[in-house]
């Protein structure tokens, strides 16, 4: 894929186009990062790739459980507090026990199901706002599915230019040499691919 979204012709293609570009982008972080690397945190905040990743993975799959569920809400969470605190809390870190291949099968395969709902559902349907977290809007009965996937293109921008920094702190490595690397780009007078010390 090109360093940029296609042409859009249509809203469902540019929603889905756009959201998928910063799907991708996480790919190009974790592209010739060793497990260990994948864990590292190198800079003041306490994210890694692989946590960041983590938590693309898990914050798609609450939202899309919203919009899958629209116009009702989704099934209530009957677990207590603490295991929904210590699932969210699992979200920010990479395990010692976890590889980075494993973590990125999950993260692909919450991909597929997010694109799957913005390719079919009900742009205008309304998705409940959650009552019970102090960050949700108290005066908004509801959010379309448009908003929900405006706002995924947000929340996975936003970490994966936090990753951006984390990965060029590990080994100098910029978004342009990752996707060149990863895509087997050419080299120019402008750019060298990266190229991997282990395999990814």
């Amino acid at each position: 894929m090109p360093a940029m979204p296609p042409p859009v012709v249509d809203e469902r293609q540019a929603l889905r186009d756009y959201l998928f570009q910063q799907q991708y982008a996480f790919h190009a972080l974790a592209f010739g990062l060793t497990d260990a690397e994948a864990r590292a945190t190198p800079t003041v905040s306490a994210l890694s790739i692989g946590a960041l990743i983590k938590h693309a993975t898990g914050v798609q799959r609450a939202w899309m459980q919203r919009v899958a569920s629209a116009p009702e809400a989704p099934p209530a969470d009957e677990r207590s507090q603490e295991e929904r605190q210590a699932e969210y809390a699992d979200e920010f870190t990479m395990g010692p026990d976890e590889t980075l291949a494993s973590v990125l099968e999950r993260f692909s395969a919450q991909n597929v199901e997010t694109l799957r709902l913005v390719e079919s559902a009900d742009l205008d349907a309304a998705v409940p706002v959650p009552g019970d977290a102090p960050w949700f809007p108290k005066d908004v009965a509801a959010w379309s599915v448009r908003w929900v996937v405006f706002h995924m293109i947000e929340e996975l921008a936003r970490h994966a230019g936090h990753g951006d920094l984390i990965r060029e702190s590990i080994d100098g490595a910029t978004m342009y040499e990752l996707l060149a690397g990863l895509e087997g780009w050419p080299k120019t007078d402008w750019l060298t691919p990266f190229t991997p010390t282990v395999s990814s």
